[in-house]
């Protein structure tokens, strides 16, 4: 994946000076560069580091006075994490998925391909899938009977993917991700206690066995173009209507989306996010690491949560919450400092009661 400065500079629609046809193969941190690599110093802090390596080019910040580090070459950049997103897409290879159809692949003989598709070992395609063209799938994957997947998919090893779910183009999926699993919908054939617990907020809850019936899963998943799904994340099938993310999504390592979720357009949802079933969330919501979202409630469009956020009711959009349960982050952090301030409140509460008592004792003995 050997680039020029010239052909990194062009992926990155970005400034580059010096030597353009210096050929570099990788990147790295300023201080441990090699002379083949391109050092990352897009803060003048990383800049100190440059001494410490041997890189002859650099990607620096605007304005950086580039030949005082001795370098040969140089890319200038304004938005940091926005050029390594181009940097990392120009070296990374993508991972190793031999062209073709492996043999040890079982594929139902009523499967569609679509052409370029590249299929790895012992992985199973049953009845009536439809493989878009250009598809990458690698080994053990799983993808059950009338599933859909629309054109450059990236499907990494063991994916169950369910049936009749339906996935856009563009798809990427990381290892062991499930999904279209059936939803956990329980019911009772009496009133359980659940429900006695939420309706009366937990005073008239009455203690009684209740055998839990199974609602089964009748729906699917539906998944737009453009979508990233995370290592080990689960999205389960609707009860009826099929659950949904919307294009551009992208779900972390470990994410729950329960049966029913509506998930709007260019949503993150971070690690160990955990939404229930049949909420609705709009578009560019953001939950952070270890969000809560309860069920049946709705999460307006451009909202953004702190990580570890409990969300038990709506929330419009366009606000930005914080804490268990979600207020205006403005408030949870004068909440926060409230809670610091206790113990020397607590200790200022003692200290005039005693004053009190000492006032009243003298006045009664007077």
């Amino acid at each position: 994946m050997s680039q020029t400065i010239a052909q990194i500079a062009q992926a990155l629609e970005a400034e580059a000076v010096g030597n353009l046809d210096l050929v570099v193969g990788s990147a790295s941190e300023p201080a441990s560069a090699r002379a083949d690599q391109i050092a990352l110093a897009m803060n003048p802090k990383y800049g100190e580091g440059l001494a410490q390596g041997h890189a002859r080019a650099a990607i620096l910040w605007q304005g950086a006075d580039w030949q005082s580090f001795g370098l040969e070459a140089a890319i200038f950049v304004t938005r940091p994490r926005l050029a390594m997103a181009g940097l990392s897409r120009a070296f990374d290879p993508g991972p190793e998925i031999a062209p073709g159809i492996h043999p040890s692949a079982v594929i139902d003989e009523s499967a569609v391909i679509g052409a370029g598709a590249a299929i790895g070992p012992f992985t199973v395609i049953g009845r009536d899938v439809v493989i878009g063209a250009n598809a990458r799938i690698a080994s053990h994957v799983s993808i059950a009977q009338d599933a859909q997947i629309g054109s450059d998919a990236l499907i990494l090893e063991q994916v169950h993917i369910g049936a009749r779910v339906v996935i856009g183009a563009r798809f990427i999926c990381q290892p062991g991700a499930r999904i279209g699993a059936d939803g956990f919908s329980f019911v009772t054939p009496e009133p359980s206690m659940v429900e006695e617990a939420r309706a009366s907020l937990g005073k008239h809850a009455e203690i009684h066995e209740q055998p839990w019936v199974r609602i089964h899963s009748l729906g699917t998943v539906e998944i737009g173009d453009d979508v990233e799904v995370g290592a080990n994340s689960c999205i389960d099938r609707g009860t009826v209507r099929a659950t949904k993310i919307g294009a551009g999504t992208k779900l972390d390592n470990l994410v729950h989306v329960a049966h029913n979720v509506q998930v709007g357009r260019d949503c993150l949802l971070c690690a160990q996010v955990g939404i229930a079933g049949s909420t609705s969330i709009g578009d560019r919501v953001v939950l952070a690491g270890q969000v809560g979202v309860s069920d049946n409630i709705f999460i307006g469009d451009d909202v953004i949560t702190g990580g570890g956020t409990d969300v038990y009711t709506n929330v419009p959009s366009g606000r930005v919450v914080w804490g268990s349960p979600a207020v205006k982050m403005d408030t949870q952090v004068e909440i926060n400092k409230s809670l610091r301030r206790l113990p020397r409140l607590f200790a200022q509460v003692k200290d005039l009661r005693e004053t009190v008592t000492r006032l009243t004792q003298k006045g009664g003995a007077e």
